[in-house]
């Protein structure tokens, strides 16, 4: 059974349905103990970082996560579930819940070039990845794959090796990050057509 961590921050129907079209048991819920004895979790977020990690306080989520991590159980992190795992965004400079050792900086923070060469932020739309194969949830993805991104901010870990995936928008941007049975896209696997329904079939019958 995956658990689906409801904490009211966007796109989780949409996570549903890709896991019910997989054939995938589920379950979605906003209550930490509905989903305890699920063997693994998706935890999926659009918008700001402050709001949600005020939500996940709110609903018990945070010390749910930190303490399923701390037994290494699987956690896929999607789009904000994967930057919120980190431990500071400078989004409202929120302290976040520090799964992995890193921060969260805007497109234009890190390299201030973009704005002057156009570079639009959010980054919006379709790229292909340069990936690490023997990465479980990238197992069979084809090189010329490509995902779904929105998003204005980009993960910054402080151990690159956990980087095993990167896109290229005018600085390369960590995509999929690995630290043992925990696992982030930046990108919406959910909808990014087959190639990101195999991710998440991956992630799930790993």
């Amino acid at each position: 059974m995956i658990g689906i961590v409801d904490y009211n921050a966007g796109n989780i129907t949409s996570v549903q349905r890709a896991l019910n079209f997989l054939g995938i048991e589920n379950i979605l819920s906003k209550n930490p103990c509905e989903l305890e004895k699920c063997s693994k979790l998706i935890f999926p977020g659009v918008g700001d970082a402050a709001y949600a990690m005020k939500e996940l306080k709110a609903s018990g989520f945070d010390t749910f996560l930190k303490d399923w991590n701390k037994e290494n159980k699987g956690i896929l992190g999607i789009c904000l579930g994967s930057q919120i795992i980190f431990e500071l965004s400078e989004e409202g400079n929120t302290p976040c819940l520090g799964l992995v050792e890193g921060s969260i900086k805007h497109f234009y923070t890190i390299d201030p070039s973009l704005k002057e060469k156009e570079i639009k932020v959010p980054h919006m739309g379709w790229n292909n990845l340069d990936f690490d194969p023997a990465c479980p949830i990238l197992k069979d993805i084809r090189k010329d794959a490509n995902f779904y991104f929105v998003h204005s901010y980009v993960i910054c870990p402080k151990d690159s090796a956990v980087i095993k995936a990167s896109a290229d928008y005018g600085i390369k941007v960590p995509s999929v990050i690995q630290k043992g049975n925990l696992y982030a896209c930046q990108f919406h696997p959910e909808k990014s057509g087959k190639d990101g329904l195999k991710i998440l079939e991956n992630y799930c019958n790993a």
